[in-house]
């Protein structure tokens, strides 16, 4: 029977002001990132189940127990605030669980947990991800800025592989593309950074309780991955790769 896999995020809404002149209009649009990396989840024998971001703050799992039906739980480009303000809490004032917590204790219980990079992820534009202020930055292997954590590279940057032959990489060619940014953390004493891009981590790993984390500083989809990433035959083995290690096989 597939693994089960969670994706959370990779989603957003846009609402764009035209002005020609003496008139202006609008138009909105809704876009999705995730398609190519539930793709190659699935291409790789996992069950994925997406929940965009508007869709995320209504129907993340509450429990331990719930998310337990899970293998992993990949966060992608989806701040905390989403995971924490649940529109009873918001709106009402009513209680409702800490779903970072839910998270970290779905970790300590044997879950495993991948962090995807992006403008709403670890600290992300204008510290709004702000995940290091919450209970997951307990189970992260990378620590999170207090400050905007944005790196932008428009000339483009490669990592560097540090940890060779770790077996998350088992697969996936050695000619690296490049990327258009990430998000800058600092390493975590005891936890293990495989690659790193800018000199800071790209991708690292930790084991807390009976589960284990890892991290993907960059995008999944445009723009800080762009097509010769997304489009990379790496793609598939990269990620089926990581979620291998981080579910231990």
């Amino acid at each position: 029977m597939p693994k089960k896999i969670l994706l959370a995020g990779e989603s957003w809404h846009s609402y764009t002001v035209h002005v020609k002149g003496f008139d202006a209009f609008y138009t909105s649009v809704y876009e999705e990132g995730a398609g190519r990396l539930i793709k190659a989840l699935k291409d790789s024998g996992y069950d994925v189940t997406y929940l965009p971001n508007h869709i995320a703050g209504l129907k993340f799992p509450f429990t331990v127990e719930e998310l337990g039906e899970y293998a992993g739980v990949i966060l992608s480009d989806i701040g905390s605030n989403t995971l924490l303000l649940h529109p009873d809490t918001f709106a009402k004032s009513q209680r409702t669980p800490n779903r970072c917590q839910v998270i970290r204790d779905y970790v300590f219980a044997g879950g495993a947990l991948l962090m995807v990079g992006g403008y709403m992820a670890f600290s992300g534009i204008d510290a709004k991800a702000k995940y290091g202020r919450t209970a997951l930055q307990e189970v992260l292997p990378v620590t999170c800025l207090e400050s905007d954590d944005l790196m932008e590279h428009p000339e483009g940057v490669t990592p560097e592989i540090i940890v060779k032959n770790h077996p998350a990489l088992n697969g996936v060619p050695g000619d690296w593309p490049h990327f258009m940014g990430y998000n800058r953390t600092l390493p975590r004493e005891g936890a293990q950074v495989v690659m790193t891009l800018g000199g800071d981590p790209f991708i690292a790993f930790g084991d807390f309780g009976k589960g284990r984390t890892g991290v993907f500083t960059s995008d999944c989809a445009p723009h800080w991955g762009p097509p010769e990433f997304v489009e990379w035959a790496g793609y598939t083995p990269l990620f089926e790769g990581i979620m291998r290690h981080l579910t231990r096989g």
